[in-house]
């Protein structure tokens, strides 16, 4: 089960709205859907959780650039909302690098014309070792620092109960679970 919520910083405090992201289909878009929850370019956090699994959050700051913080890249890869959150960028990836075009990175040993083998993982999915993203955090884990929340306390945090924690220590406890 997903849930997904905005929380825009006010001058009167934190204001929450619940948000359906099936129309989102890039961090683009996500960081627009943002923007329009403060109209007088306030600081923005879109919260992600798939419960028990991971957790995500997006910060937005006027028309700088979003600020990503995933707690588990592998398990939020498994996720249509999570791959919004992955960019090739916040997984250190060069962009582009799965193209074919990359001679070097074919293995050209000779067999089927010249085509590369396809890796299998364990499941015998071809292409998924390719794919492969380590468990663990990524992103910008500072994002909620000058909030009252250091990067330490945010990695600490656990999937099932995190966005509620955050809220609190947020003071938008109230305003969270009025949406949740």
């Amino acid at each position: 089960m997903y849930f997904a919520a905005l929380l825009a910083r006010t001058e009167d405090g934190w204001e929450a709205s619940d948000t359906e992201l099936d129309d989102v289909e890039t961090l683009s878009d996500l960081a627009d859907l943002a923007r329009e929850a403060s109209p007088d370019d306030d600081t923005v956090l879109v919260l992600i959780e798939q419960e028990e699994a991971w957790f995500g959050v997006v910060r937005v700051d006027g028309e700088d650039d979003p600020r990503i913080y995933v707690s588990d890249a592998a398990a939020a890869q498994r996720s249509a909302y999570g791959e919004l959150l992955l960019t090739d960028e916040l997984l250190g990836r060069d962009p582009g690098a799965d193209d074919v075009d990359d001679l070097d990175s074919l293995d050209l040993d000779g067999t089927e014309d010249g085509e590369p083998e396809a890796e299998e993982d364990d499941d015998g999915d071809e292409g998924a070792a390719a794919d492969a993203v380590a468990h663990g955090p990524v992103g910008d884990s500072e994002i909620l620092t000058d909030l009252g929340i250091s990067g330490k306390e945010l990695r600490a945090l656990e999937s099932g109960d995190a966005l509620s924690e955050i809220a609190d220590i947020l003071g938008a406890a109230e305003v969270l679970e009025g949406v949740r």
